[in-house]
């Protein structure tokens, strides 16, 4: 009786520790993401564009946003998006001014949006 006692209790440690290491997430939230492109203001051809940012140690995911003019007054948001990769491309923008911002995501945190404001054909 003394050894099941004993033995389920091990179990029960085991199985906890193990359960809490599989969910651990690690706090992002005070980490900034780093963009690489389009920096900002940049005046940019039309055709295809490549936004790119550094990958944040921690993040399974990033959220990247696109509005003209921008966020605080957008007219339309051109493209909101979940994606795993830290670079994404984007053939639809026309003549315009835009905002871009992106924030790094795991399933317990996230970071903060890092903007940049760039122009397309002017």
């Amino acid at each position: 009786m003394f050894n099941k006692i004993i033995c389920s209790l091990f179990l029960g440690v085991f199985v906890f520790s193990s359960c809490e290491e599989v969910f651990y997430e690690v706090d992002i939230s005070n980490v900034s993401v780093e963009i690489l492109s389009p920096t900002n203001n940049v005046n940019l051809s039309t055709g295809v564009q490549t936004f790119k940012w550094n990958p944040v140690d921690g993040a399974d995911m990033y959220q990247i946003q696109i509005a003209t003019p921008n966020f605080e007054n957008a007219i339309e948001i051109v493209l909101d998006s979940i994606i795993i990769k830290t670079s994404i491309n984007e053939e639809f923008l026309v003549p315009n001014n835009y905002q871009w911002r992106v924030k790094a995501k795991n399933f317990a945190y996230e970071t903060a949006f890092t903007t940049s404001n760039f122009s397309v054909g002017y």
